[in-house]
């Protein structure tokens, strides 16, 4: 088998998720070949300051290095399905940043060209590959919470609470649709769909905005900076701060959960709780090295994250002893063990860990269905079997600049 250090990998995007990518990387022992910035000159400040040998002019210029064999997509949604398109068709496996696509439409072509290309292919839903949340996943698929009856929790953060906050992804031409469900709501609803094991089935959400102008700097902005440009322009916002969505599972579990990122002092608090039929969980990603076991006949539970005490899949992601807090940046790097072992190995995984681009198109069926309950006011099934049915075109692969997420 091939190791990771004889693997090549690019990165389109060079801002914050694509800094993260570039470092989680080298941690397991991938030679990051280049990056490509939204522009020649950015992507060759950003490759000085990342130390990567080379910043690639064009999306063109990655696809024809034949040193690389994976490409990494973190640049802004409404250029996922393009890249990641244009990406197979080199022959080149790829990691795409989520949401797969603006819609479901777009994203189920890419389903199908990465099924024919025999590539390996991942949606970047890191959150899955806390040991703790692939540990709780074995057990609830061994029977220990029993039936699973209630799944809840919510998404928080604060970072565009202000009226001067802004980034791309405000702007629904390149973020969407969806905003808050789309970039963080979407980490909660596939998270949860993969711990319980069950697809959700139906929705009933209302969305709010409460910013409703903001005041967009006329220089570029890096997301979650605090630096603000002193000449602005104001834009009337159409997508929303906070969502509220119910939701109903396939095996009859009913479910909410609460999106915000206008919550003061929420930095990025996802949370959730699975009750079930013998026994609860509980956990929280900003102390992720706990998970909270709850009984209703002997005293309740607090599991810290051990190697020593998590089943197989635990362990597998987690990198340092019991005591050693992982966090955020670690996720990456345990999906992207997994990841690359597929690539190493020369073929897809027929049942993996991490989200394959068939469950980002899972997900953005949930996330049209949330978009369309919002809009119309009523619950909405998700649409499987009619999305599965189409026969959307293969997307095209358009060569273009590509502006860093």
């Amino acid at each position: 088998m091939t190791s990771f250090a004889d693997i090549g990998a690019a990165v389109i995007g060079t801002g914050f998720i694509g800094t993260v990518h570039v470092e989680a990387l080298r941690r397991i022992g991938v030679d990051v070949r280049g990056v490509l910035g939204s522009t020649p000159e950015r992507g060759a400040t950003r490759a000085e300051a990342l130390s990567v040998r080379h910043a690639y002019g064009s999306l063109d210029e990655i696809l024809a290095d034949p040193s690389v064999d994976v490409v990494h997509v973190t640049s802004p949604n409404h250029l996922h399905v393009p890249q990641a398109s244009a990406i197979l068709g080199a022959g080149k496996h790829v990691v795409c940043e989520k949401p797969l696509a603006l819609t479901a439409a777009e994203s189920a072509g890419l389903v199908r060209q990465a099924a024919a290309s025999g590539l390996v292919n991942a949606v970047n839903f890191n959150i899955r590959f806390y040991p703790l949340d692939q540990h709780i996943r074995e057990r609830i698929a061994a029977g220990d919470l029993g039936e699973i009856r209630f799944v809840t929790g919510h998404y928080f953060q604060d970072w565009l609470l202000h009226d001067t906050d802004w980034n791309w992804r405000l702007e629904p031409g390149k973020g969407g649709a969806l905003r808050a469900v789309g970039d963080i709501g979407s980490h909660w609803l596939d998270l949860m769909a993969f711990v319980t094991g069950q697809p959700i089935v139906s929705v009933m959400a209302d969305f709010a905005t409460f910013v409703t102008t903001r005041r967009e700097p006329t220089g570029p902005v890096e997301t979650f900076s605090t630096e603000r440009s002193a000449e602005t322009v104001e834009r009337r916002m159409g997508t929303e701060d906070v969502a509220t969505i119910l939701l109903r599972f396939a095996n009859g579990a009913r479910g909410s959960v609460a999106v915000s990122q206008v919550s003061p002092g929420r930095k990025n608090s996802l949370q959730w709780e699975i009750d079930g039929s013998e026994a609860a969980a509980a956990w929280d990603s900003e102390t992720p090295d706990h998970l909270w076991l709850g009984h209703r006949d002997r005293p309740n539970e607090v599991l810290l994250r051990n190697p020593a005490l998590m089943g197989a899949a635990g362990r597998a992601a987690a990198a340092l002893p019991g005591g050693h807090v992982e966090g955020f940046g670690d996720t990456f790097g345990a999906l992207f063990r997994a990841i690359y072992a597929d690539v190493a190995a020369g073929r897809p995984n027929p049942d993996p860990a991490y989200a394959t681009f068939a469950a980002g198109h899972d997900e953005m069926l949930v996330n049209d269905a949330v978009a369309t309950s919002a809009h119309d006011g009523r619950w909405v099934d998700v649409q499987r079997e009619r999305a599965s049915s189409r026969n959307d075109a293969t997307p095209n692969a358009p060569r273009e600049e590509v502006p860093s997420a």
